[in-house]
Order: C-alpha cells, then sequence, then structure tokens
C-alpha cells in the first residue's frame, strides 16, 4: 500500500485502509474502488490523505497500535460525550457523575493503554484516516492516544497511565461552552475572543474537578495543557515544576496533534515536521523529557509515504528504526536519473548515514 494525498488520487484507485467517521465507524471500507464522488465528499470532511493500493508496495502492512473495535469504542464514547453536553449544557453535572459514564470511560481507557502496551511499533499517526466535522472529537481521542503512549514510555504506574489517558479524553471539554461563532471561526482570533478561548481551560476544570467517578488529576489536564515551561501559558501563567507532570505531557500531545491535524484553513504538518517544531519549544515552551519521549515512541516518516533521497533518488518509507527514527528504511523505486527501477531495492538509513531525506511527497 501507499500514501498518497487525495489530491492526487484518482477514481478507480483501491483503498488499502478504511476511513472512519467521528463516531468511530467505517465510513469507507478497505478494498473499496473510489469514485469522483467519495473522492469530493472524502475532501469536503477534511481528509487530506489515503492508503491506496500498489503493486510495487503491496507487502507493506501498516499496523495499527490498537485495535478496530477498542478505536470504535473510544471514539464513541467521547462523540457521544461531547454531543451531550454541547446539546444539553445544562446537564454537564448530570452526565459526568453518571456512574455508568465513569465506569464505561476507565474500561474502554484501559483498553487502549493495554494495547498500547503490548504494541512494539512505533505509532504510525497516519494509519487511519478520520473524516471529521468537529474537530474536538478527533483532536480529543488523537491527545488521549499520544498521551497514553508517553505514559507508558515515561513509566507512569498503571493508575497514572490509566489518569492521564482519561485526562487525554476530556483535556477539550472545557471548549463546549465557548461560542460556536469562536470555536469554529476560520483565522485568528481578536485578543477578546482569544481571551474567550483560553477560558476553555478553566470551563473543563470546574466541569470535571468534583465529579466522584472522575480523578482530580483528570480535572488538571483541562487545566493546565496550555500552561508552558516558562510561565508564558495560560491560565494561570506556571512554569517549570509548578505544572504538574500530567500538565507538561500533555502540552507536547497537545501542540503535536493541532500542528499535524488538516484543517480547513491550513494543512497538517508531516510527523518530523511538526517534531521539529516541538524541538525548538524544548527547554523553553515543553519539557525537554516529554518532547523526547515523543520523538521516540511515533514514526517519524509514516509507512508508505513517497520521500527523495539526497542522492535524487525517490523511494517509499517501508520501515521505522525505533531507536533511529528519523533514520527509515526506504525501498528505491526510482533512480537518480528519474528512471524507474526494474528490481526495486531496500535502503536501511540507520546503516547508510551519508543518506538523507530531503523531500517528501505533500500530502494536502
Amino acid at each position: 500500500m501507499r500514501l498518497k494525498s487525495i489530491q492526487k488520487c484518482q477514481p478507480g484507485d483501491t483503498l488499502a485502509r478504511s476511513i472512519y467517521a467521528e463516531n468511530g465507524t467505517v465510513l469507507v471500507g478497505t478494498g473499496v474502488e473510489l469514485t469522483q464522488r467519495m473522492l469530493d465528499r472524502l475532501k469536503a470532511k477534511n481528509i487530506s490523505s489515503l492508503y491506496i493500493q500498489d503493486k510495487r508496495t503491496d507487502d507493506i502492512i501498516v499496523e495499527t497500535v490498537i485495535s478496530e473495535p477498542t478505536r470504535r469504542a473510544a471514539m464513541s464514547i467521547i462523540h457521544d460525550t461531547f454531543r451531550a453536553v454541547h446539546e444539553f449544557p445544562q446537564k454537564w453535572h448530570q452526565i459526568f457523575s453518571d456512574k455508568a459514564f465513569g465506569r464505561e470511560l476507565r474500561q474502554v481507557m484501559a483498553a487502549v493503554a493495554d494495547e498500547l502496551n503490548a504494541s512494539r511499533s512505533a505509532m504510525n499517526l497516519l494509519a487511519d484516516a478520520c473524516a471529521f466535522d468537529n474537530y474536538i472529537f478527533t483532536h480529543s481521542f488523537n491527545v488521549a492516544l499520544y498521551s497514553t503512549a508517553l505514559a507508558l514510555k515515561t513509566e507512569c504506574t498503571e493508575k497514572e497511565v490509566l489518569e492521564v489517558s482519561i485526562g487525554g479524553m476530556l483535556h477539550d471539554i472545557g471548549k463546549i461552552l465557548v461560542p460556536d461563532e469562536i470555536l469554529k471561526k476560520p483565522g485568528h482570533l481578536t485578543s477578546e475572543e482569544f481571551e474567550l478561548m483560553k477560558k476553555h481551560t478553566e470551563y473543563g476544570f470546574e466541569m470535571l474537578r468534583r465529579q466522584d467517578d472522575i480523578p482530580l488529576l483528570v480535572a488538571h489536564c483541562a487545566f493546565q495543557h496550555h500552561e508552558r515551561w516558562d510561565g508564558s501559558g495560560y491560565p494561570r501563567k506556571l512554569k517549570k515544576d509548578e505544572i504538574h507532570p500530567f500538565g507538561r505531557l500533555m502540552a507536547v500531545t497537545d501542540v503535536f496533534d493541532a500542528l499535524t491535524s488538516h484543517r480547513v484553513y491550513r494543512p497538517g504538518m508531516l510527523p518530523h515536521e511538526a517534531m521539529e517544531i516541538l524541538f525548538s519549544g524544548s527547554g523553553r515552551l515543553f519539557d525537554q523529557k516529554y518532547v523526547e519521549a515523543l520523538r521516540d515512541t511515533i514514526a517519524l516518516y509514516p509507512l508508505g509515504l513517497s520521500v527523495t533521497l539526497n542522492t535524487g533518488e525517490t523511494g517509499v518509507i517501508v520501515d521505522s528504526n525505533k531507536g533511529m527514527p528519523s533514520r527509515p528504511v526506504i525501498r528505491i523505486l526510482v533512480d537518480e536519473n528519474g528512471e524507474e527501477l526494474t528490481q526495486p531495492y531496500e535502503c536501511d538509513l540507520s546503516k547508510k548515514l551519508s543518506l538523507m531525506i530531503v523531500a517528501c511527497d505533500e500530502l494536502v
């Protein structure tokens, strides 16, 4: 399979990986032959890239770190919860104090943590495409996924991993109380609008902190995920160790997902591009410990991505090196003269240090 920008996909291409709706159900399944109508619909739903079947790379298997049933259950609970709070904001206390909700949330996120812990693969962020109408749903799921992986990577206890996992899922719940015209504005906010947007951290904290079935540290994830290492964040301008470790962790995963997510007003970055931005703020905006842990957890170059080397050769990412995430294995398909090879070969950049990736296919 090969990862392609949806702009380069053509009617007749065969989908190699399913596309999910924001509630976790399969929108378009593996093996479906795409039509122009489908492609137009997916573009309208903010899908920027697809895995397409390709005979030269059909042996590339993109593994997901959590199973489809677990993904569906996690996305469904956040979709249903956020929808309920949005439609009945005056009943948010009743929704979160429901013991069945707390029990279901813990069960789902414990399953996510168990599957992530059992996985030995680097997390491929583009393995599962999700069509969304409401960015908050998929952003919250992604932050929960990345945060859980970081909690496991940094050797948190089982209890702490579950708290981080639930905290990631609910870190943006306060945005449900921010006016839609601000939340969905396709451009820069005015200073007054931004002040209102920043209130979501306090709203989320107040919504979660008194709920018996939701750990208090989950509320602090909502409260502190916009605090920054140098004290330039909000809402309290905490700095360094004044910020709880969960807040420092979630600051990294929240920004990373924001950078890599495709939005109406700007395309998402590739993982290695987003990591460069995080590292530029490491030790200043972000706790370096969590930036480095994220780098070592994800696949910086997604499998199936087309890349160009400094030699002029082009190929496709076929594997990642967990100890050297910036040096993946590439299948060379086209030589330095632009000629397709009759016998493609694989090149492990961790063993050929003179070779470098100088360009990647744009996935916009």
